[in-house]
């Protein structure tokens, strides 16, 4: 075997190396690591880990040919204006992580149709305080859209089908294999038509050019009065403002908010104190750093070798 594949950390929000040095200490035969700073030969560096990448964070390295995300998402490496026009970017593919995912967005679906909360304000009044179960849209009659349906999309159709409801969801082409209990809505407006016959409506879309600032006014006033949003795709998705004044409105009856523009969420910010909307710290799901680390490896080994990796992604289309 001959030396390890010559690798750098990139990220201008994260210590990626304090973060994930040791899940590729077993890798250390095949690839290495290392910060900016320590580089003594950039014409050796072929890949980079990346997670939110400054702007002129890959130019320093002219024969990089591999730029790996930390997690599932790739928009931050995809739009960085020094990313070279011919590198490949690879993404994490962890089937655990879609797991997590969908049972954290069927919890959400649970909170928002039973009215959960009700029983936390009960519960710290000690008032016995039951909904009778007519109150409440039997599942098979009340939709989940869900928009994206990759990996994570249909690992949520599949948990949230298996509760009963009924799951539209937004492609840019029909499956040739429909999944039992989903409806499609295909092509350039699909995720319109999904949000206007949602009841709760599921955003896990990749970050795109088409995809930025789509859940604004237009959007919530295309869905269904009284419907509920649970935002669990990336921060830049949402148009905040919107959302509180479709919220305060009464036109939208609730939302789930686990990503944001800005993160850490600031103390001041709004949602905090909105009684319709439950925050949580980006904790929907994330890939197993051991799987991250062995697939970034495998991933630089292809791309010197001149295969495909398994994990790459199209660029063009940022997922």
């Amino acid at each position: 075997m001959g030396e390890p594949i010559e690798g750098v950390y990139l990220s201008a929000a994260f210590d990626l190396e304090e973060m994930f040095a040791r899940y590729f200490e077993p890798h250390r035969d095949r690839v290495r690591l290392r910060r900016p700073e320590a580089i003594d030969d950039p014409l050796k560096v072929h890949f980079a880990l990346a997670w939110r990448p400054a702007a002129n964070a890959f130019a320093p390295y002219p024969a990089l040919r591999l730029a790996c995300s930390i997690a599932a998402g790739v928009d931050s490496i995809v739009n960085c204006p020094s990313l070279p026009k011919d590198a490949v970017v690879a993404r994490v593919r962890d089937e655990n992580q879609a797991d997590f995912m969908a049972g954290f967005a069927a919890w959400h679906v649970v909170w928002h149709h039973r009215n959960m909360r009700h029983h936390i304000v009960h519960q710290t009044r000690q008032e016995w305080a039951r909904q009778g179960i007519d109150s409440f849209v039997p599942p098979r009659d009340c939709t989940v859209g869900v928009l994206g349906f990759g990996l994570m999309g249909r690992a949520i159709a599949r948990a949230v089908t298996g509760m009963g409801f009924k799951v539209a969801a937004a492609v840019r082409n029909a499956p040739a294999a429909p999944m039992a209990g989903v409806e499609y809505e295909a092509g350039t407006d699909a995720t319109a038509r999904v949000a206007a016959r949602s009841d709760l409506l599921i955003n896990v879309l990749p970050l795109t050019a088409e995809t930025r600032g789509l859940l604004d006014a237009r959007f919530f006033a295309a869905m269904p009065r009284g419907s509920v949003l649970i935002q669990l795709g990336r921060g830049e998705h949402l148009v905040e403002r919107d959302l509180l004044a479709a919220l305060d409105a009464g036109h939208l009856r609730g939302a789930s908010l686990d990503v944001f523009e800005r993160e850490p969420l600031p103390p001041e910010h709004p949602f905090w104190r909105h009684e319709r909307i439950l925050v949580t710290p980006h904790q929907a799901s994330e890939p197993s750093s051991v799987l991250m680390a062995a697939q970034v490896a495998q991933a630089a080994q292809d791309v010197v070798a001149g295969r495909v990796p398994e994990t790459m992604v199209d660029r063009a289309n940022g997922y």
